[in-house]
């Protein structure tokens, strides 16, 4: 018997199946540093079934979403997508999502694992408001590419993405399927996303490896996201975080008017700083556990929220995310973690 989808070859090659953000997804193919240096120096192809999809339509939708997240969402252009926080009145971090202007619907997308409580908040706040809120995380399936040859693969396959600037969305055909490509709203996970029928994967997916793509489990990609120091909800965007000390200023936007928790947000703005700030951290040793302390000069000065042995074409690594007083913040600054000697470094994280 023939092995012909992409779930088939998967399972035959030895590949192992994790729980990656509300979902079971591939975890590794086998060889989790090549997938990892294929997502630095190639292009990699992986599964997105662990990204939720929120529709939000109605006469009100854009008004309404704007007053929820950080972000601006009342002149999204369309085609077009941006990054935000969802905060409570007291401006504590409640998840992150990016939302799409779609034409007639904005199409907002999240972890599986913060979904139903992105969609339980939202459903509370609607109250006399012409919006209503569908899941369609089940019908619209995404894969994904990254790597600085993803471009030249995309085309190969017949995707033209040489004009999508960040945070876009086209429509598309593959192989004669009909297809949607965004470009990624992070910047330093620069990349794309494909998202298409749940039925037409396996085609899509072929077309892509024929293309010269190579599928990349989850372990690799928290690997990429760790080096590209980018912060994961849950992990390392924590309820007791404020907005400014992530570091993530792409998802804020100071000029767009009232929403939730925006006074504490302009508080923070009006004083000038934070007193922590979100930095990378190479440890010499072992990867410490999250929440493991940062010390300098005999005090607890930060803590960190993600490590790994990071495997780079130049050697094995020991990196970090996490929070540090803001003053200890200059890249080369010596610390300790878990009694190791470690170095506040720049992100992303270079090889």
């Amino acid at each position: 018997m023939s092995i012909s989808t992409p779930q088939e070859r998967f399972a035959a090659s030895g590949g192992r199946l994790g729980s990656y953000r509300g979902a079971d997804t591939p975890a590794t193919y086998g060889d989790t540093a090549a997938e990892f240096r294929g997502l630095l120096q190639g292009s990699a192809l992986f599964d997105l079934s662990w990204q939720a999809k929120l529709v939000l339509s109605g006469e009100d939708r854009v008004r309404w979403l704007n007053g929820m997240v950080t972000n601006n969402i009342r002149d999204l252009a369309l085609g077009h997508g941006v990054y935000s926080f969802l905060l409570n009145a007291q401006g504590r971090n409640q998840g992150d999502l990016t939302s799409y202007n779609r034409g007639d619907y904005l199409l907002v997308t999240t972890d599986r694992a913060q979904a139903p409580a992105i969609a339980a908040t939202f459903e509370r706040y609607i109250i006399m408001d012409d919006v209503e809120v569908a899941d369609i995380t089940d019908k619209l399936s995404a894969i994904g590419v990254a790597g600085p040859k993803g471009r030249e693969v995309l085309a190969s396959a017949g995707i033209d993405v040489s004009q999508l600037g960040a945070g876009q969305v086209i429509d598309a055909v593959c192989h004669e399927l009909g297809i949607s490509v965004a470009r990624s709203v992070q910047p330093q996970m620069d990349g794309y996303e494909i998202w298409l029928a749940s039925g037409n994967v396996d085609l899509v997916w072929d077309a892509l490896v024929q293309a010269g793509s190579t599928p990349v489990g989850t372990d690799a990609l928290e690997l990429y996201r760790i080096a590209r120091g980018v912060p994961r909800y849950g992990v390392d965007l924590r309820e007791r975080d404020l907005a400014q000390e992530t570091g993530q200023q792409h998802a804020l936007n100071f000029s767009k008017g009232c929403y939730i928790g925006q006074e504490i947000v302009e508080r923070v703005r009006a004083r000038g700083n934070v007193h922590r700030a979100f930095v990378g951290f190479e440890v010499q040793g072992d990867p410490p556990p999250p929440g493991t302390k940062v010390r300098a000069n005999d005090k607890d000065v930060g803590e960190t929220t993600s490590a790994a042995r990071v495997p780079f074409p130049s050697g094995e690594r020991t990196l970090a995310l996490g929070y540090l007083r803001r003053e200890l913040a200059a890249p080369g600054t010596p610390v300790e973690i878990g009694g190791q000697s470690a170095t506040v470094q720049t992100l992303p994280f270079r090889d």
